[in-house]
């Protein structure tokens, strides 16, 4: 992963370089990074897991990832791809031509990837707990560096060369080596059959309240994610942005019926895990360390590690690129400054200081993965808000005409209000009824609540200005230079200088 490293750094000359990879991968690599990205320790470890519980429906975590793969690319992607820019709150300000309806998007979308990079982080680390005996902090310390390092030195060019390395190590150790020794050791599916409940062969085992949850949770939020859409960014034309996309949508889908696949083998050649004390994620080491041959074993327990680290890698650069494209100059706002970001200008002032975010943000990272034990309930507090607050603005940019900018802040402000505010009423009854934060109520009241706010705000209140919207027009038409250019510069400057006004 480091000699990688040093390798994407080589092709990284300018901010685009760096936070996109220049905006030129092809078919195969687009495919590769894709997948990476969006299949982590969840999906991993989790979904070989959820299959050793629930059978066949434990895939549908990774089906509902898969979905959501393939709806952006096939629905999104295309347009994406065309606006030549960085972040998701840059879609907005230029669909709605007010940086107050973006604002608020850019604190929650770097609280969001800020977490999903600790969560993964801490994840990967236990792992290395595993296998070497080390202090927690230290595994985490020593596994984040890595990705620190890497991550730091080439950006996105870094991140991609990796990610094919991991894409590769993680098909083979599930596809090629984990499922038919898994399968084996089970006597094949005449074996399973015979020895496993019918249930565990029914797609509705899990229960339709935990799969609708799944598709809440990680189809809607892949929608949206600010460490997917930079994915999309680094196409080289909408074509590789949609059939690239779609291809790792449907390499998600094999993906989650192959770990469950694995997880209900595991079940029959390995029936005494003890799940409910261990946790169902001891599954895939079990299956790693008893039924694999020791190399094959290693491979297999690399593979898991590999998807935890693109996972990490990706919310990284991601946090990076907001927190210096959007959410600096918003704070400096509050200063009376003026600061602008990735001008093209001096493409190695604009390299060093994005290196000097990715590196200062992977240390945050890794310090709340130490000391914070709890770091998935605040992913889970940050996630919610993206759906429940971010959805709709969003999406209704690309699909509604009429949507303003008065809706879209209006809508993302009641979302996330609602979304809260049932939070904190489900935690302070968790005990009766509830889940808590890890409810899905707060989700579906922040949506509903962002949906009719958004539709009655932008019809009783004037349309988005005509000049906003033809510029609008002319970036999804792809005839406008890339952010990063002194020539994109420069339309994003008059841009907001017609907000201003």
């Amino acid at each position: 992963m480091l000699l990688f490293g040093w390798w994407g750094k080589s092709r990284t000359k300018n901010s685009s370089d760096y936070l996109v990879a220049g905006r030129r991968l092809g078919p195969f690599l687009y495919t590769g990074t894709m997948a990476a990205v969006v299949l982590g320790g969840a999906s991993t470890v989790g979904g070989v897991g959820l299959g050793y519980r629930w059978g066949l429906s434990g895939a549908w975590l990774v089906i509902a990832i898969g979905i959501g793969v393939l709806l952006l690319s096939l629905l999104f992607a295309p347009t994406l791809q065309r606006l030549k820019i960085y972040t998701v709150s840059q879609m907005l300000t230029l669909r709605y031509g007010s940086r107050n309806a973006t604002h608020a998007s850019a604190v929650v979308m770097l609280a969001y990837t800020l977490m999903l990079c600790a969560t993964s982080t801490g994840a990967y680390a236990t792992i290395f707990v595993v296998l070497f005996g080390w202090e927690r902090w230290m595994a985490i310390a020593i596994g984040g560096a890595i990705v620190l390092v890497y991550s730091t030195i080439g950006g996105m060019w870094s991140i991609t060369l990796a990610d094919q390395v991991q894409f590769v190590i993680k098909t083979v150790g599930v596809f090629a080596l984990m499922l038919p020794f898994a399968l084996n050791a089970a006597g094949g599916m005449g074996g399973m059959r015979a020895r496993l409940e019918e249930s565990f062969f029914e797609w509705d085992g899990i229960g339709t309240q935990t799969i609708i949850t799944f598709f809440v949770v990680y189809t809607l939020g892949l929608l949206i994610g600010q460490d997917i859409w930079q994915r999309v960014f680094t196409a080289r034309t909408p074509t590789v942005a949609r059939w690239g996309g779609a291809t790792a949508g449907i390499y998600c889908v094999l993906y989650g019926v192959a770990g469950a696949a694995i997880g209900m083998a595991a079940r029959v050649a390995l029936p005494a895990i003890d799940v409910e004390n261990l946790g169902k994620d001891v599954v895939y080491a079990e299956v790693a360390m008893n039924l694999l041959p020791v190399a094959v074993g290693g491979i297999v327990l690399a593979a898991a590690v590999a998807a935890m680290m693109s996972t990490a890698s990706g919310a990284l650069i991601a946090a990076a690129t907001v927190a210096r494209t959007d959410v600096t100059p918003f704070v400096a706002g509050w200063f009376g400054k003026d600061i602008e970001v990735n001008t093209g200008r001096n493409p190695e002032h604009d390299v060093r200081a994005n290196r000097l975010w990715v590196l200062g943000l992977g240390l945050v990272a890794i310090v709340l993965a130490i000391i914070v034990k709890d770091v998935v309930a605040a992913l889970t507090i940050a996630y919610d808000i993206l759906v429940g607050g971010l959805l709709v603005a969003i999406l209704g940019g690309l699909v509604w005409k009429r949507g303003n900018g008065v809706g879209a802040a209006l809508s993302m402000a009641a979302g996330t209000v609602v979304t809260l505010t049932t939070m904190i009423v489900l935690e302070v009854n968790a005990e009766q009824q509830y889940d808590g934060v890890y409810a899905n109520e707060p989700i579906y009241y922040g949506l509903a609540a962002s949906v009719v706010v958004y539709l009655l705000a932008s019809v009783l209140t004037p349309a988005t200005r005509p000049e906003v919207i033809d510029a609008w027009n002319e970036r999804v038409a792809g005839r406008v230079p890339a952010e990063g250019t002194r020539e994109g510069a420069e339309h994003g400057a008059a841009l907001r200088g017609d907000t201003a006004r």
